[in-house]
């Protein structure tokens, strides 16, 4: 529901699942903006290819990757060039490989860490202690700084998994829920408990039961942009299903024979059998006051971060820097203006014209706020001091496009399963309406994927035969 990637995938699945089963469907799909896809579009200047938001998605979670099959985009799908599939953290100024086997919170191997710089020789002595550490104790949910910091210390929460969990979620990892970020570290620390040694036992039984190699790298993307995603999904609609700068403000529901009534911000009333909102958790809490304010209270409870992006182009002769790997992470320590660049033209093939860069900067996130005060200008200049700084870049750049991104971001804050759970026993009371989106079970687009497929999946099980997607206005 809504016109954004959840919206997209859950009016597909309507249509193909209508389809595979011989019953036609009538889909209404509302979306307040003027343009379908939501975060999620591609932009083309002068030969460079700009993402408006995602530029990727996962491949380890097979939805994105078999929907893209679906829709006859095999073809244009590509993988990261695997060369550069590293990531530099800026300490003191300059860039420093994570060391590799580094995976996401902590080592794989310790011979790399020993040998990097990234951490004292304190900070290392105090990561090893995880090998001896007991298991934690306590129930409930705990924070991902939290578990760092008692885990492995605070050297690697600060040079590490910080500016990871920025790069992620632009967010404090000290609010950040463990259990809803990153699932698999409590579950190795229950099983192995020393999380560097449950690593490493995972990483061999991969090897060892491993079939054949990925056919994709972990990071997949289209080679017309993401935007191709979004075109090829809106293709799909029959004519007059979207509706495109149209907001709905109410949800109802009569009697079973009546079903869902959805008012829009228009006067109309739009009938259905059944509902997908997806869209932000706190926009959606309006539709259903009136259906159960509890309902509308949790989905109140969920908080978002803004941050900013600023696309620089450079010719590659003003750039000293190898630009051998993917981008570069910026701890909040390092006190910069930037929390983190992607080397876009080396991360995929074809997103610049031969001879330049394309580099993406990131500002803002919860542990920055303040600057987005600030006007563009000062962002494009702040960025363009930072790379410059980082990667001895010379020169102004030839190209520079500044966006926003407002409340873009979903907090998956501690409980945030447990309030995930009491969501999900208010819409028990209210079969054939389902909230799907980045708010609830995954950020990333294979996750909003598969949720809004899902979605349209459990509502086609009732054979309905109208279903309506709609979005509100923020």
């Amino acid at each position: 529901m809504g016109g954004g990637i959840t919206g997209l995938a859950a009016a597909h699945r309507c249509l193909e699942a209508s389809g595979e089963r011989g019953g036609p469907v009538a889909l209404t799909l509302c979306e307040a903006a003027d343009r379908l896809g939501g975060t999620v579009g591609t932009e083309r200047v002068d030969g460079f290819l700009i993402e408006r938001g995602a530029d990727s998605f996962l491949s380890d979670k097979p939805g994105a990757l078999s929907l893209c099959e679906r829709l006859g985009l095999g073809p244009s799908l590509r993988s990261t060039d695997d060369r550069f599939r590293r990531v530099y953290v800026v300490q003191g100024g300059r860039l420093v490989p994570v060391p590799e086997g580094f995976l996401l919170l902590a080592p794989t191997r310790l011979g790399p860490v020993l040998r990097s710089p990234l951490f004292s020789w304190s900070g290392k002595a105090r990561m090893a202690l995880d090998l001896v550490l007991p298991r934690r104790r306590a129930g409930g949910d705990e924070s991902l700084g939290a578990f760092v910091r008692r885990r492995l210390g605070r050297q690697v929460l600060e040079r590490a998994v910080q500016p990871l969990a920025a790069g992620i979620y632009t967010a404090d990892p000290d609010r950040l829920s463990l259990a809803a970020t990153m699932p698999r570290f409590p579950v190795i620390e229950r099983q192995h408990r020393s999380v560097i040694l449950g690593l490493r036992r995972t990483a061999r039984a991969a090897e060892t039961t491993g079939a054949a190699g990925p056919r994709f790298s972990l990071f997949v993307t289209l080679a017309g942009g993401m935007g191709e995603l979004v075109d090829a999904l809106a293709a799909w609609l029959p004519a007059g299903t979207a509706r495109l700068g149209v907001a709905a403000t109410r949800v109802d529901h009569g009697d079973a024979a009546a079903g869902w009534r959805v008012r829009l911000e228009t006067g109309e009333v739009l009938p259905a059998d059944g509902l997908v909102l997806a869209g932000p958790a706190p926009r959606m809490a309006p539709l259903v006051e009136s259906l159960d304010t509890r309902l509308a209270d949790r989905l109140r409870e969920v908080s978002y971060v803004s941050s900013a992006s600023v696309v620089l182009a450079y010719r590659r002769a003003a750039v000293r820097h190898p630009l051998d790997a993917f981008g570069y992470l910026v701890p909040r320590v390092e006190r910069r203006a930037t929390i983190a660049c992607t080397f876009s033209s080396v991360k995929y093939p074809s997103r610049a014209p031969d001879g330049f860069v394309l580099l993406r900067c990131y500002l803002g996130g919860e542990l920055d706020r303040a600057i987005l005060d600030r006007d563009d200008l000062e962002l494009a200049r702040l960025a363009q001091a930072d790379v410059g700084d980082l990667l001895g870049v010379t020169g102004a750049p030839v190209l520079c496009r500044v966006r926003r991104h407002r409340d873009a971001m979903p907090r998956y804050d501690v409980g945030h399963l447990d309030r995930l759970a009491a969501i999900d026993r208010h819409l028990a009371a209210l079969p054939g309406l389902h909230l799907v989106g980045a708010a609830y079970r995954g950020v990333g687009i294979a996750d909003c994927i598969c949720a809004g497929e899902e979605a349209a999946d459990r509502l086609l099980g009732a054979d309905p035969d109208r279903v309506c997607a709609t979005s509100a206005r923020g």
